[in-house]
């Protein structure tokens, strides 16, 4: 994997390796630190998705393999400062209770943030595939689209039931007033 991109982004077919580039990075961390959110998570339904998206994650990185292929490059890496970010919030999560599926709900509230950004980053690189008439590439990436998808639906399932059998403590102190000064 050769790391950082140009800065200049000249063509579109720059913005593409560039998008492609920020997803390779952000699928890298996520292999390098899901092990350690399997660990983390309490309910098995909850450890179970974060496999599964584990290994969809590794095939996401074989899929941009090959698409770094199709443009003729070595796979390229551009640090992803928001999936670090992203990341970081699973390590210090500030719950404190001994509550095991309030601390998964907000782990899972951060694993949605992961997914909406790789659904983001993988929507703006099939576009500008299409645009660029990439057509081999533009049709390798729906099949990550999908699988991130899936991933999200699951983790709002499982979300939801929690809040809508009981099993969360979803009272407010001074339930009605609102503890966020804007």
């Amino acid at each position: 994997m050769t790391k950082g991109v140009t800065k200049r982004l000249n063509t579109l077919t720059d913005a593409l390796t560039w998008e492609l580039a920020d997803i390779y990075d952000a699928e890298h961390q996520l292999i390098e630190r899901l092990p350690n959110v399997v660990r983390v998570a309490s309910s098995p339904s909850l450890r179970s998705t974060i496999q599964e998206d584990l290994n969809a994650t590794r095939a996401q990185v074989d899929r941009l393999e090959r698409i770094f292929s199709l443009l003729g490059n070595k796979p390229l890496s551009e640090p992803c400062k928001a999936m670090t970010e992203i990341l970081h919030d699973a390590d210090e999560i500030p719950v404190t209770t001994e509550d095991s599926s309030l601390k998964d709900s907000v782990l899972i509230g951060i694993l949605q943030r992961a997914k909406h950004y790789e659904i983001a980053t993988y929507v703006t690189a099939r576009t500008f595939a299409e645009q660029l008439y990439l057509d081999d590439i533009a049709d390798l990436l729906p099949e990550s689209l999908d699988e991130e998808a899936v991933v999200l639906q699951r983790l709002t399932r499982i979300t939801e039931a929690w809040l809508f059998t009981g099993r969360q403590n979803i009272e407010a102190p001074d339930a009605g007033k609102s503890q966020v000064a804007l």
